[in-house]
């Protein structure tokens, strides 16, 4: 071979190269030894692969198996029943949902995202947490009311998804841009009320009215969940005021007792006058009833007197002539004077009266 052949120029030997050649034909190192060339490594290399590759086909089909049990791994997967899959191609997802069951997809070509679709629930001014969140959800139930008064609302947002491709997809962060726009809506409407329609007037209308400002804001952002009920667990003042807040509520409930015994008392007095009205108004139309009855009935008399006095007058005349004087004269003391000429003037008469029980007992006391 060209290359085995290292020597210098001219006759000149020194045993095939600058080193000299080993009787073997392989170049002479200083200290002795021989060292393959490089034909002699691939000839013993192509005299190793004539007997095939080790372990023989059986190795090949077992690396092939391999490969298409790790392909079928990957192209095949199940969805859980509280789940819905995306497919993409591409990394565009497919208009059709994997709904819960086993699936089959080209991988790499294809691929699943998973979304869970159960009800979940966003909890917002709870200190439920340790450390710097427990502080920062705690301060994100502060808010100032309509009448400049400071509450801590804790509630809750329950929500699902409802479109798991705008969920995957359109909003990075999607749970706290929930809790970024729950927290929004009841800051501007608790912003718009005062503190007494948080604490317990109007808390119904109130989750209803921020309800429906998380649904247009989520909705307007493409989200892909539907919010269900806000739900409003606990609303005061902050730790730092609660007693004073207390004091007033207590005077509160003192001033209301004290309104509902006063209105209580007002309406007894006012149902006694109203009883004690009525029977007046009874009693005056009783007497107006009785004493037109009456005089209803001296006029019918004096009418039937009257016709009888016209069909004889001088019986009539002298009939009330002798009832007058009987009525003037029956309780009267009495003496008969006689007026004929002959006469003493004065007749002796039995004193009648005096002869009563009573009427001599009254003299003998006097």
């Amino acid at each position: 071979m060209p290359w085995e052949n290292n020597g210098g120029g001219g006759g000149r030997n020194n045993n095939g190269g600058p080193w000299g050649q080993a009787p073997g034909g392989g170049p002479r190192r200083p200290g002795g030894g021989n060292t393959p060339n490089l034909e002699d490594i691939l000839n013993r290399g192509r005299d190793q692969f004539k007997g095939g590759i080790p372990g023989g086909r059986w190795a090949l089909v077992g690396g092939v198996l391999a490969l298409v049990a790790f392909w079928a791994l990957n192209s095949i997967y199940t969805v859980d029943p509280q789940e819905v899959g995306v497919e993409l191609r591409f990394g565009k997802p497919k208009e059709e949902l994997a709904l819960p069951g086993l699936h089959f997809l080209i991988w790499p070509i294809d691929t699943v995202e998973k979304v869970t679709t159960t009800l979940n629930q966003t909890q917002i001014g709870t200190a439920n947490a340790a450390g710097s969140r427990a502080s920062q959800a705690a301060s994100d139930g502060l808010m100032l009311s309509g009448d400049q008064n400071i509450v801590n609302v804790q509630f809750s947002v329950f929500w699902a998804i409802d479109n798991p491709q705008q969920y995957l997809f359109n909003v990075r962060d999607q749970e706290s841009m929930v809790r970024y726009a729950a927290e929004s809506a009841m800051r501007e409407v608790v912003g718009r009320r005062p503190a007494q329609d948080i604490y317990s007037d109007d808390r119904s209308g109130i989750s209803e009215e921020v309800l429906q400002i998380i649904r247009t804001t989520l909705d307007s952002y493409g989200l892909g969940v539907n919010v269900t009920q806000v739900l409003i667990e606990n609303a005061g003042p902050p730790s730092e005021v609660i007693d004073a807040f207390n004091e007033v509520q207590r005077a509160r409930q003192d001033e209301t007792r004290l309104q509902e015994e006063a209105r209580s008392y007002a309406n007894t007095l006012l149902g006694d006058a109203r009883g004690r009205a009525a029977a007046l108004r009874e009693d005056a139309a009783a007497y107006t009833n009785r004493v037109v009855q009456e005089a209803t009935g001296e006029a019918e008399r004096f009418n039937a007197i009257y016709a009888e006095y016209v069909n004889a007058p001088e019986v009539t005349r002298k009939r009330l002539f002798l009832e007058t004087m009987e009525e003037v004269l029956g309780g009267s003391e009495k003496v008969l004077i006689e007026s004929t000429d002959g006469g003493q003037g004065v007749i002796p008469y039995l004193p009648l009266p005096e002869l009563r029980p009573g009427a001599r007992t009254n003299s003998t006391g006097n």
